[in-house]
């Protein structure tokens, strides 16, 4: 390590340092820069330290919230934020952010503080198994054996963190460790861990991959967060206009290639995915969100190109036609390769283009009919629709909710990658504001004046509104829509829910909120959004 940064570990006793100043330096080193959490006992101090060393610190209201955006950070930027937490409740609060990672393939890194070494087994203030709870949510999960093996523990987490799959990893600190002073001279200092290696697929099958594409009679490619991860927008851009090939994305996989691009076949998403014989899957998995590629919404025998950076993934529900094992952005750039050597397009007059383009068109005339709609109070779609009408093309659209989130995905238009935040591969609730945070915390850094937009189901609202402090504390660039239809089963018609209340009795609606939200007009959307 440089002098200059053995001189920045000093806490001002000659050759000493103290465990918190180890943490943070650690961090710094990994080109970690975000860090989002609650302080107390015992973590304060590494709050502290991190802001001395360059990192930012953002205070949240709950660690579930704070664990959120760590890990939207780390989806956004490519290196994974942290998640500061204190021990035992505090740490079980970040679990369902640790969750969310995982499952989102988003790196992220949980620093908990936990009680000292000397109390363990006796009922320490706070004690809990926190390193094992942790395992099940986590790639990595580990607790240094002294503060001079912090730095070698944090470059295993952050490299953990980021490659192969990302996900989240845990790094416990027991509360002794925070202020006790070592020699600076016995710490085992690490250099940042090299960026993650971006492996290919094999030639034969980028051959047969390319083989097949081309006896297609239905072709359509769907495009995954994962593919916007891997910053592949460029390459998958070049392969759907050079083949002229029809795509659809998944929630998280738009923008990638514009929404309002002439290829995107999103307006006829389920007639596209029935029908199609061959199917390319960039970084998008056959789960719930794609049906698992089963019938009845696939054919029978329809044939998937699988492009995966995790070789357990490939052939998950389905035996594919050709798996092709590697980085998104690399593999793709190896199809073009086989389509630059020997051009192929499909032809865009084609029965399959004309039956897409149908479909698309009487979906958009349906979704323009609903949203021109002048009744009291409004629908989805004229709440969409008018939001739509103002929004910027580079702002960030996040979205959680049941109908809210469903539709809006519809309606919402996204033109640029890595710009949509929804709840994602696990479905979580009260993703949204954090998601936001951390979206205006990056914009704010990267792109001064781009701006976030956060729409709200007003059943997930609930599960993290406090967070709406933290936005004004910091004075963060969000619009906040909560789109209120009195709760979440009210979104049925009048009979069923009549039916539903004979079961329970119905929670009371506070009248003031509910008639400014339930009774907006569409004109006063434009207005409500102005500062956008």
């Amino acid at each position: 390590m440089s002098e200059s940064n053995l001189a920045a570990l000093s806490d001002g006793l000659e050759g000493q340092v103290s465990g918190a100043r180890v943490i943070a330096q650690a961090l710094k080193t990994q080109d970690v820069n975000y860090m989002f959490g609650i302080v107390g006992i015992p973590v304060t101090e590494i709050a502290l330290a991190a802001q001395e060393v360059g990192i930012r610190y953002i205070g949240m209201r709950n660690e579930q919230a704070a664990c959120y955006a760590a890990s939207a950070v780390g989806y956004l930027t490519g290196r994974p934020g942290v998640c500061l937490v204190v021990s035992g409740p505090g740490l079980v609060h970040s679990l369902g952010g640790m969750a969310n990672a995982n499952m989102n393939c988003w790196p992220l890194i949980v620093i908990g503080g936990s009680s000292e070494r000397s109390q363990e087994t006796m009922g320490a203030f706070q004690e809990f198994p926190q390193v094992e709870a942790c395992r099940l949510y986590s790639k990595f999960s580990a607790r240094p054996s002294s503060i001079e093996a912090i730095p070698s523990i944090i470059e295993k987490a952050v490299r953990s963190s980021i490659y192969g799959r990302p996900g989240a990893c845990y790094v416990d600190i027991p509360a002794d460790f925070v202020s006790l002073q070592v020699n600076v001279s016995s710490v085992k200092y690490v250099e940042c861990c090299m960026p993650p290696p971006i492996s290919m697929a094999e030639t034969s099958a980028v051959r047969m991959a390319a083989s097949v594409i081309r006896n297609a009679k239905q072709p359509l490619v769907i495009i995954g967060k994962g593919a916007a991860y891997a910053h592949a927008e460029e390459s998958i851009r070049k392969l759907v206009e050079q083949c002229k090939l029809p795509f659809l994305p998944t929630p998280m996989g738009k923008g990638v290639i514009r929404d309002n691009h002439p290829n995107c076949v999103a307006a006829a998403r389920s007639r596209a995915l029935q029908f199609a014989d061959v199917i390319v899957l960039l970084g998008a998995r056959l789960n719930w969100i794609l049906h698992f590629g089963l019938p009845p919404r696939y054919q029978p025998d329809v044939k998937f190109i699988q492009v995966d950076i995790c070789a357990e993934e490939l052939g998950n529900n389905v035996r594919p036609a050709v798996t092709l094992l590697g980085d998104v952005n690399a593999v793709t750039k190896q199809l073009l390769e086989q389509f630059d050597k020997t051009p192929w397009q499909y032809p865009p007059e084609s029965e399959w283009w004309k039956v897409l383009r149908e479909k698309m068109k009487s979906n958009e005339a349906l979704s323009k009919e609903l949203a021109s709609k002048k009744s009291l109070p409004m629908n989805y779609y004229t709440v969409f629709y008018h939001v739509q009408e103002q929004l910027p093309r580079d702002c960030f659209v996040v979205s959680e909710g049941a109908n809210t989130m469903d539709i809006g995905r519809t309606v919402l238009q996204n033109y640029l990658p890595r710009h949509r935040l929804d709840a994602g591969t696990f479905g979580t609730m009260g993703v949204g504001l954090g998601f936001a945070i951390a979206a205006a915390i990056v914009a704010k850094d990267r792109n001064p004046g781009q701006r976030v937009i956060c729409v709200e189901g007003d059943s997930a609202f609930g599960f993290s509104g406090m967070e709406v402090e933290t936005i004004c504390r910091y004075n963060l660039p969000i619009v906040l829509l909560v789109v209120n239809n009195n709760g979440i089963y009210q979104g049925f018609d009048t009979d069923s829910w009549k039916e539903m209340l004979k079961f329970g009795d119905a929670t009371t609606v506070a009248g003031v909120l509910s008639a400014w939200f339930l009774f907006i007009q569409p004109s006063l959307i434009g207005t409500s959004m102005s500062s956008l």
